[in-house]
């Protein structure tokens, strides 16, 4: 006699059930998904409003390119080494690490001399003043 048996879920001893999945491995998702930077982008007549989250980051480690009505944010995200004494370890981990990046465009150009970006509580705040467009001409007909 075989001292093998199918596993199915829907019968058997429901403790025993709860004890297999309590003591089977925990699977780790290597190829998790990178992080979201999650954006919200406004408009008021002479500029436009952005903000960004990106949590767990560093100022010094966020990068803002504007090229005519081109936004590119990026951010390096980096995570703090954990050391555990006394045999301890570490049983999950699913703080994202590495480097995260948005691009969008606008409807107008942006005028790059006049940007203020403010980081603060993981959320970049970027005012993007519109670029002025030059005033027409009435050109005379001789």
């Amino acid at each position: 006699m075989s001292k093998l048996r199918v596993l199915d879920p829907a019968s058997g001893d429901p403790f025993e059930l709860a004890l297999r999945r309590f003591f089977t491995p925990v699977a780790f998702d290597a190829d998790a998904p990178a992080l979201k930077m999650r954006v919200d982008v406004s408009e008021k007549d002479n500029a436009y409003m952005v903000k960004a989250d990106i949590p767990g980051v560093k100022k010094e480690d966020i990068n803002v390119r504007i090229d005519g009505n081109i936004v590119q944010i990026d951010a390096e995200v980096n995570r703090e080494k954990e050391t555990k004494g006394n045999g301890d370890k570490i049983l999950r981990s699913e703080r994202y690490w590495g480097n995260i990046s948005r691009t969008f465009s606008l409807a107008e150009d942006v005028d790059d001399s006049k940007v203020v970006a403010k980081y603060a509580d993981g959320v970049l705040t970027l005012e993007l003043p519109k670029k002025a467009l030059p005033a027409s001409k009435k050109i005379a007909v001789q």
